[in-house]
């Protein structure tokens, strides 16, 4: 690992390869790496074929596996110690309907994205609480986009398009943002920084009202 100008850490391919091999190799699922760590504050290196078709595959199966267990959404490559423009999807969890109108929260099946970018669809924007498997026992309310034009690769190397909207919106961008060496409470309302606990006690609603009042953010 190198440090330019610009306090940007840039990983090799072989670095990428090595942090896979780790991967792969050992017994159990990985752990979760958790805010600063190094890799989380990297610009993650393109997927450009550093690893054969087979260990990809590999890979892609070990996150989907580590995502459910956390239990997480999302997963992106760098929370794994790995600095690759790689992240797994998936929403199918049941959630109360209250909850899933306030967040236009609809389900999510598994999807791989390879060296995504997103582009914000119109100006407008949802607040919501937001937490991070990097970020272990804390939530924030962050404003993002509520729709986006995702453009990325598929694991067989396809390049594809696709527009998401509301909760998938939201993971959709908070796991590029992973590859991009941002992390939500980049984004966040500092204010409304809250402990999983303390969420549970007061502010666990559809929606942010109460704590907007309460927490003046």
């Amino acid at each position: 690992m190198t440090e330019p100008a610009g306090g940007k850490a840039l990983f090799s391919d072989a670095y990428v390869r090595e942090a896979v091999a780790a991967v792969l190799e050992a017994d159990g699922l990985p752990g979760i790496v958790q805010a600063g760590h190094p890799v989380l504050r990297a610009r993650a290196v393109p997927f450009t074929g550093q690893i054969p078709a087979d260990e990809l595959a590999r890979l892609i199966a070990v996150m989907r596996a580590t995502m459910h267990a956390a239990p997480g959404v999302g997963l992106a490559a760098p929370q794994i110690g790995i600095p690759l423009q790689l992240a797994v999807l998936e929403d199918l969890y049941e959630v109360p309907a209250d909850n899933a109108a306030a967040r236009d929260r609809r389900p999510l099946d598994f999807l791989t994205l390879l060296n995504p970018r997103y582009t914000p669809v119109g100006p407008a924007t949802a607040s919501h609480y937001e937490g991070c498997l990097s970020i272990s026992g804390w939530q924030a309310v962050v404003d993002r986009a509520v729709a986006v034009d995702l453009a990325y690769d598929d694991e067989a190397g396809t390049a594809l398009r696709r527009r998401f909207g509301g909760w998938q919106a939201r993971i959709v961008q908070h796991e590029t943002d992973h590859l991009a060496g941002i992390l939500y409470l980049d984004r966040a309302h500092t204010r409304s920084l809250t402990s999983d606990a303390e969420y549970a006690a007061h502010w666990s609603r559809p929606d942010i009202a109460a704590a907007r009042e309460v927490l003046h953010f």
